[in-house]
């Protein structure tokens, strides 16, 4: 039976933090609809309705995209071990550039600046809904760690060959919608 909050509280806080996987979800009207998992070493729950995750290069950039355009974003996260579980947070979500001062102060404050090579933007989510739904149907999986693909690939890049990876292939979406991911703090 599915439950809404109106904030993340210290229980719901508990439960998101033993979790090692989120999902984000964005689309606009027009979009196609993009879900893309993540490894919660990079996700930080700044207060009751405030969330923030450290965005890394990848094959597109569609969630920046949506936000740009539309804003909505939905973060999932599914208990693959202990009690079945799952726990979304709706919102409005923003990204921040990593030339900007709010970058800079979420990495500092929430990150102790340890910015991951790689590392492209920070998105942050207003949370204003967290539903929480018995998870009866996740399968059980056991965590056996961290992949090192992503990390060993950046730095086969390097910054330069990150820059233009990110020009070529995260500066607008697939279906042709701007990231701002280039655009000035």
């Amino acid at each position: 039976m599915a439950k809404q909050y109106s904030e993340i509280d210290d229980a719901l806080r508990a439960y998101i933090l033993k979790q090692r996987l989120f999902f984000t979800a964005s689309a606009t009207s027009a979009s196609r609809v993009n879900v893309s998992p993540r490894s919660t070493d990079c996700f930080r729950i700044l207060d009751r309705n405030a969330v923030v995750y450290l965005d890394r290069t990848g094959s597109g950039n569609e969630t920046a995209a949506h936000l740009k355009a539309d804003g909505r974003l939905t973060i999932m996260f599914c208990s693959f071990e202990g009690p079945p579980r799952i726990l979304r947070l709706y919102g409005r979500g923003a990204v921040m550039s990593r030339a900007s001062a709010k970058y800079r102060s979420l990495l500092s404050e929430y990150f102790g600046n340890d910015e991951p090579l790689g590392t492209r933007q920070i998105v942050t989510l207003a949370v204003d809904l967290v539903q929480t739904s018995c998870g009866f149907g996740v399968p059980l999986f056991d965590y056996k760690g961290e992949r090192d693909a992503l990390d060993r690939w950046a730095q086969s890049k390097g910054p330069e060959g990150l820059d233009a990876y990110r020009r070529e292939k995260n500066s607008k979406s697939i279906d042709g919608l701007p990231t701002g991911l280039f655009d000035e703090a």
